[in-house]
């Protein structure tokens, strides 16, 4: 299957045999596209089957050779229904989509097994990224599995300790700086643009959201159909774009009619892409010193926020921000009534949802 660079601001299409992160024109993010005309000619003679499974969905993946995927049997996770949580927040049916059961606990490894085995084809020798943990954890897991050096670069003190521990014990090499996130990704960021060598394979990489977009086609693979509504947690804002384009690209290989509404969720402390959704702004304000409890989404200055607001503004969706105490709540309501814990990044998006029913 054929597939491009497409820059989501001028449109320019680039080759993907070039290593690019962000359009050579004009800055503007890189999405990978493809001939979804052909690709649905193809699914039409070729069905899917199978459970589901980051690679059963291989066709929608950009990786010319197959042979050459890095995967540790990532995706496949459990789509749990929630009847009481249901029943408690007066919604007809809620389904909660358990990322923690990926090899490394969370959906990073989606993208980690697409963007690791880009890595192998353009033949570098060590993968970068910026982290607050998840990230750090999953890339580590890969590129050990590959064979390839691992570097990352996180905000001193600002980390998900179990996350960190993780990511060294799969041999990456942990550099803390004085500074947050947003800061760690512009320095990491610059290292790989001015080294070759090394491959970023944080969120602004454009092959890695193609296997997070795989939890949409997971969704709709296992529902068997379209949900009204999906609530995401926002942090650097590439899942609510890959689960969108998941959905987007079902709906354009005529596999389904519609897609569902996404709604975004940000901690009170980081919520850039809420204030401009609820100021109907067409760009975001970063916000300068983000603060929560909740490690995964404390960033001010997403790099996919242009992605998110376009997902959610052309499916329709909305997005809500919530206090800390309201992710405390909602991260023990979701154990107490379904027996399901999560970090307090994933529980914001149940806290979302709580307050948009209020």
């Amino acid at each position: 299957m054929e597939f491009w660079y497409e820059c989501i601001e001028c449109g320019a299409k680039f080759d993907p045999a070039q290593k690019l992160y962000t359009c050579p024109r004009c800055r503007g993010l890189l999405e990978i596209e493809f001939d979804l005309a052909v690709l649905g000619e193809e699914l039409r003679r070729n069905p899917l089957r199978g459970p589901p499974s980051v690679w059963k969905y291989a066709p929608f993946m950009p990786v010319r050779d197959l042979s050459k995927v890095v995967t540790l049997s990532e995706g496949g996770t459990p789509l749990y229904r929630c009847t009481r949580l249901a029943q408690h927040l007066g919604v007809r049916e809620l389904y909660v989509k358990y990322e923690g059961a990926n090899p490394t606990g969370s959906f990073k490894d989606r993208g980690m097994t697409v963007g690791v085995t880009k890595a192998l084809e353009f033949g570098v020798r060590s993968v970068a990224c910026a982290s607050t943990g998840n990230t750090a954890a999953s890339l580590a897991a890969y590129a050990a599995k590959a064979g390839l050096r691992c570097l990352v670069l996180l905000p001193k003190g600002k980390v998900a300790l179990g996350k960190l521990a993780q990511a060294m014990i799969y041999g990456a090499e942990v550099i803390g700086i004085q500074g947050n996130f947003d800061q760690a990704l512009e320095l990491q960021s610059r290292m790989c643009v001015e080294r070759e060598e090394i491959y970023l394979l944080n969120s602004v990489n454009p092959f890695r959201p193609q296997g997070q977009k795989t939890i949409g086609l997971e969704i709709w693979d296992q529902l068997g159909g379209v949900p009204d509504r999906v609530v995401v947690p926002m942090g650097n804002c590439a899942n609510i774009w890959a689960i969108y384009k998941g959905f987007w690209e079902l709906q354009s290989t005529g596999l389904t009619e519609r897609v569902p509404r996404m709604t975004g969720i940000q901690a009170e402390g980081a919520k850039p892409i809420v204030d401009a959704i609820k100021r109907g702004l067409e760009r975001f304000v970063p916000v300068e010193n983000p603060e929560t409890i909740a490690t995964a989404i404390r960033i001010g200055n997403p790099v996919n926020g242009p992605k998110a607001l376009r997902a959610i503004r052309r499916s329709g969706g909305t997005a809500e921000s919530v206090r800390d105490e309201e992710i405390v709540e909602a991260q023990k309501l979701l154990a107490k009534m379904e027996g399901i814990g999560v970090e307090p990044a994933s529980a914001s998006s149940v806290a979302g949802l709580r307050k948009l029913l209020e």
